[in-house]
């Protein structure tokens, strides 16, 4: 079995804010893209036109419909691997191909040692793990290692291929071990969480919760004039529409 090293210089990991995903598919895609040519790439895409497509995706994106009423929203939750500090998908490796790093807290497999025989997969609660079929190895997040060390890279770069690419800013990479860190002070002022804390891997990954919508019922101002005649045109539906969906 694989051991875990005592401490970790840094605690590498993403703060990812709940409150400005779209669900746009922007991580994963790019994710996917990197990866592909990247630290245990390549990862394959199975079919992916056909009726059952499959591969390997580090990255996801889930939905869920919350709350009731006018207090309902839709949240985005993406997942990944959370580089937690005590990883049961580590311990478990027979063979040492999943391990955590000293100099940085993440949590790696290597292609060359994992025999695929998935016990990690079924030791990680988060489902974090992919089984590549095609090369018949365990894949997972490795937060870009291959990136955020690359010095040919411009330095605004040298970030996981999700970040840089979010179009919202809502996900956040940083060392959490650094209490002035982005994302340490994110997770303040946010009150980040840890995804099932009571299970004691102690995920490093933090999610920061979305904010309580506004109460769309208030007066409405009385008009100086009357108001124009309505046609019943698209663009006064549009605008309907949009006067609704900004007042939430």
């Amino acid at each position: 079995m694989t051991t875990l090293p005592e401490t970790t210089k840094k605690k590498l990991g993403l703060a990812i804010d709940l409150d400005t995903c779209v669900g746009c598919q922007a991580c994963a895609t790019s994710c996917k893209e990197w990866n592909t040519g990247g630290y245990s790439g390549p990862l394959t895409d199975e079919d992916p036109y056909g009726a059952d497509p499959h591969g390997a995706w580090l990255n996801r994106v889930h939905a869920f419909e919350v709350g009731e009423g006018e207090k309902s929203q839709t949240v985005h939750f993406p997942r990944s691997c959370l580089h937690c500090e005590t990883p049961a998908c580590v311990t478990v490796c027979p063979t040492g191909a999943s391990y955590k790093r000293a100099e940085d807290g993440i949590v790696l497999v290597d292609p060359e040692t994992c025999i695929g025989c998935k016990l990690c997969s079924w030791a990680c609660p988060y489902g974090a793990r992919e089984y590549d079929y095609a090369h018949g190895v365990m894949k997972k997040c490795t937060l870009c290692v291959d990136r955020i060390y690359n010095e040919t890279l411009e330095p605004e770069d040298r970030q996981p291929a999700c970040v840089r690419a979010c179009p919202t800013g809502a996900r956040h990479f940083g060392d959490f071990a650094d209490p002035e860190s982005n994302v340490s002070k994110l997770t303040a002022e946010r009150g980040g969480r840890q995804l099932m804390p009571e299970l004691g891997y102690n995920p490093v990954n933090r999610y920061l919760p979305p904010r309580e919508r506004r109460n769309s019922s208030f007066e409405q101002p009385k008009a100086a004039q009357p108001a124009p005649k309505r046609t019943g045109s698209a663009l006064e539906k549009f605008f309907d529409w949009a006067d609704k969906a900004l007042t939430k």
